[in-house]
C-alpha cells in the first residue's frame, strides 16, 4: 500500500474534546490524541462516532511543546473512518479524522 499522505504527522498523546454540531447537544467526549498533522489526526474515544460526520476539536499543546505558553486549537473537521480498537483493556474506538480549518489561541484568551 502507497502512502497518501503529504504532510508529516507527529506522534502526540495529548487530551482532547470532540463535539459532534449535528447532535445539537452540549455534550462532548474526552479522548487523546495518538497521531496529528496540520490536516488531520488520529484519536481514540469511548463512544461510537460515525464516519462522514462533522466535529468541533478542542485540543491543548502544553508549554513544554511551544517552549512558552499552553497553546489551545479549535478545528472543524470530519470523520473519515471509525475502527474499534482495545485499549487498557477495554474497547474504545479509533477515529481518523481531516482537519477542515483550525484557529491557534495562545494562553488564557482561549478559555473565555
Amino acid at each position: 500500500m502507497t502512502e497518501r499522505r503529504v504532510a508529516r504527522r507527529y506522534d502526540l498523546s495529548l487530551p482532547i474534546v470532540i463535539r459532534i454540531p449535528a447532535e445539537r447537544v452540549a455534550d462532548s467526549q474526552e479522548g487523546k490524541t495518538r497521531d496529528i498533522s496540520t490536516r488531520g489526526l488520529y484519536f481514540v474515544v469511548e463512544q461510537d462516532l460515525v464516519a462522514g460526520s462533522d466535529l468541533e476539536i478542542t485540543l491543548t499543546l502544553p508549554a513544554e511543546i511551544t517552549h512558552g505558553t499552553e497553546v489551545f486549537v479549535r478545528a472543524q473537521g470530519k470523520v473519515l473512518r471509525v475502527e474499534r480498537r482495545m485499549e487498557d483493556g477495554s474497547e474504545r474506538m479509533g477515529v481518523a479524522a481531516v482537519i477542515e480549518r483550525y484557529d491557534i489561541i495562545r494562553g488564557e484568551s482561549a478559555k473565555a
